[in-house]
């Protein structure tokens, strides 16, 4: 790939550091794991340029690839390490990217995420937080579109339970 490639690979980076912080946050738990897997998927992403599909979209790679990093490498240490999950209020919070208004509801939203099941809360966020359409999901998780569905349905009902 040549350093032009990689130069517009890294300045299309930029915009997405926000979505796939709170994505690492909404796994990890964590803001010094969310910073890690990050920074491991800006790393990888420009490591790899060269197989990045030219078709494909960007953000939908990147959240890929962190999802990856995530399940291969940080997260069998966190369970080792026993940590809770999620810090609602850092997740909206830290990138400045909401309106007041907007950030004590999306504050809202995340913290109910958080009670939910790891397969539920990482689904949930994927489809209603960064707009994946259900095939989209399916293909990023690497499940059939029937858990998709059958995820989000759970995790609406157990939402339904929290009010």
């Amino acid at each position: 790939m040549s350093e032009a490639s990689r130069h517009e690979l890294r300045q299309g980076l930029e915009p997405c550091l926000g979505r796939l912080w709170r994505y690492a946050l909404v796994l990890s738990g964590a803001n010094d794991t969310a910073e890690s897997l990050v920074q491991a998927t800006c790393r990888r992403a420009v490591e790899r340029a060269d197989q990045f599909p030219a078709s494909a979209r960007l953000d939908r790679w990147l959240f890929s690839t962190l999802r990856s990093i995530w399940l291969d490498e940080i997260r069998p240490r966190r369970i080792r390490e026993a940590k809770a999950f999620v810090d609602a209020e850092g997740a909206v919070s830290s990138d400045g990217a909401f309106e007041f208004g907007a950030n004590i509801l999306a504050t809202q939203v995340l913290k109910s995420i958080a009670r939910l099941p790891e397969a539920q809360r990482e689904t949930a966020l994927l489809v209603y937080g960064e707009g994946y359409s259900y095939a989209e999901a399916a293909s990023a998780l690497s499940i059939p579109i029937d858990a998709v569905t059958s995820r989000l349905a759970a995790a609406r009902s157990a939402l339904a339970k929290l009010k």
